[in-house]
């Protein structure tokens, strides 16, 4: 009879402690989940909402309840002198301890070499995912992480776009004898990426996810073509939302996949000016969007945010302070990256530098050809990465405009693959171009009337030529230039002999000198020494001295 009694209270009490376990569920289910991410930070840590921002927008979203996840898009350790000067290690200590929760590598977290990031990922304290970033045809990373949150499953899948083979160092996914050895899974049609996003995803449904959010670093150039955000989301189906960067813009699309059903874009810009949110709610719906900080003060220094990150930010910042503090030289002008008028439709300014000339592309390619004692001096675009106002420029500006450790190298070129490097730098515009070429020692003209007839190969390296060519009227110490000629030409390491940005028409040519000096360093003795510590009106026109001129209609 007791054994009897005992079993039918224990039968009740599995029934009540089930049902409460139900009732906990349910309960748990009416919380929304808010995903949080950040893209292109390039250690902007104390920029815009800052990593104190970040803190203070997660706290909040906690205490009304959320289950909130924060992730990062890639681009997040380089790019000021905080992961300069420390090769990314300080940069890496803040996202731990800001607590992310997964994260996937851009282009630019290889800039410091493989190895190092490498070892910075070992050091992270959450996983980096893709699905595309392999050695030899093994990937480096798990392609997907599931994670769970208010009795709800939901994966990440990292990819990142092939361009990094060429918009980072390229020597770095190489062996000793050249070959590509790491890769993302490239090819002339874009089949690989499309197809391992699609992998994962599907294992990641098989594995019980709900949702699936992609996380990537791919961008919106049409130029970056098969591999941008809308290419892979068109061949791909079962992804609810992409958390994109790369192209550091801010458009929220909804666009139909391979399946023909819809699907959320979202990008939230640089340097922590935006902090994207992605929310799922109870009742399952998903929507993204934007927290916006549009201030020129950031939102820690401006509204004196005091937390856990402010005092970590402080604490790396003090360290390289008094040095970055150092006054090295004086401009009487302002030197730009932008255009000092035009604004974009969301009244930013238009960055200039990776389709125009301007005077700061001028001035740092000046600094090459005058340090070097080359006949020309080039410079990309992608590589001038901010303006310095007129005033005192410290060695924290510097390094702000040159902030890859690139080194300077001169070679022997010819006139022929001269005119191959323009055409191949000129071919975007009037859109955008990171291996735009601004130029010293010489003038050329694009017609953007004429459509580029660029070919590339399966690396995106250049191939050739096709067509008729848009860049006309090359004129190299103020005479036309001769394709048979032998010429020497400038510039970083990077462009030269590393075929950064696919600048493969180089390859093979005599190197007269290499990796003399870091390009920081060549900007600042050029300034100090050749220019006698003040920039001057020579270079006041923030359109430049006109050595490259866009014409738009046919004559």
């Amino acid at each position: 009879m007791k054994k009897r009694v005992l079993a039918i209270l224990l039968a009740m009490l599995i029934v009540l402690s089930l049902g409460a376990a139900a009732r906990a569920e349910e309960a748990e289910r009416t919380r929304d989940i808010v995903i949080l991410y950040t893209s292109d930070v390039h250690c902007g840590i104390d920029k815009g909402f800052g990593y104190a921002g970040l803190q203070a927008i997660r706290d909040y979203l906690i205490a009304q309840g959320n289950d909130v996840i924060l992730v990062d898009d890639g681009d997040n350790i380089q790019g000021e002198p905080v992961g300069t000067m420390t090769n990314g290690e300080l940069p890496m200590q803040l996202m731990n301890a800001m607590g992310y929760d997964v994260a996937i590598p851009g282009n630019h977290e290889f800039d410091y070499g493989m190895d190092q990031f490498l070892a910075l990922a070992a050091k992270a304290e959450f996983p980096y995912i893709s699905c595309n970033f392999n050695k030899d045809g093994e990937l480096i990373f798990d392609p997907y992480i599931i994670k769970e949150a208010g009795g709800t499953k939901i994966a990440f899948v990292g990819v990142t776009t092939p361009e990094t083979l060429t918009s980072s160092t390229p020597r770095y996914f190489q062996d000793e004898d050249g070959n590509f050895i790491y890769g993302f899974l490239q090819d002339e049609t874009g089949e690989g990426v499309y197809s391992a996003v699609q992998n994962a995803v599907d294992a990641a449904r098989a594995e019980g996810a709900e949702y699936v959010v992609l996380i990537g670093h791919l961008g919106n150039y049409a130029e970056s073509s098969p591999y941008n955000y809308a290419d892979v989301l068109s061949h791909t189906a079962g992804i609810d939302v992409l958390l994109d960067g790369h192209s550091h813009d801010t458009d929220q699309v909804v666009m139909k996949n391979k399946d023909n059903r819809e699907v959320l874009r979202s990008a939230c810009g640089t340097q922590l000016s935006n902090i994207g949110w992605c929310r799922i709610a109870a009742d399952g719906k998903v929507t993204a969007g934007l927290y916006t900080w549009t201030n020129e003060v950031s939102a820690p220094a401006l509204l004196g945010l005091k937390n856990d990150m402010s005092e970590a930010v402080d604490k790396a910042l003090s360290t390289l302070d008094k040095e970055l503090k150092k006054v090295v030289a004086r401009t009487a002008v302002d030197l730009t990256i932008y255009d000092p008028e035009a604004l974009d439709a969301d009244g930013n300014p238009v960055r200039m530098i990776r389709r125009a000339e301007t005077n700061l592309g001028d001035l740092c390619a000046d600094a090459y050809r005058d340090q070097s004692g080359a006949d020309i001096g080039i410079i990309i675009g992608g590589g001038i990465r901010v303006s310095i106002p007129a005033g005192d420029i410290t060695l924290n500006d510097i390094l702000r405009v040159h902030p890859f450790g690139n080194e300077m190298c001169v070679i022997e070129v010819t006139g022929q693959q001269l005119l191959d490097a323009l055409e191949w730098g000129a071919r975007a515009v009037p859109g955008e171009n990171g291996g735009f070429l601004q130029v010293s020692g010489m003038s050329y003209e694009i017609h953007s009337y004429i459509d580029s007839t660029c070919i590339e190969d399966e690396n995106r390296y250049y191939a050739g030529v096709e067509g008729e060519r848009r860049v006309m009227n090359v004129l190299v110490g103020g005479e036309p230039v001769d394709p048979e000629a032998v010429y020497t030409v400038a510039s970083v390491d990077y462009t030269l002999l590393e075929n950064g940005d696919g600048y493969a028409m180089f390859e093979g040519a005599k190197v007269l000198q290499e990796r003399v000096k870091l390009d920081n360093q060549v900007l600042i003795d050029y300034i100090t020494q050749t220019l006698g510590g003040t920039i001057g009106e020579e270079y006041a026109d923030p359109y430049g001295q006109g050595r490259i001129t866009i014409v738009e209609e046919k004559p």
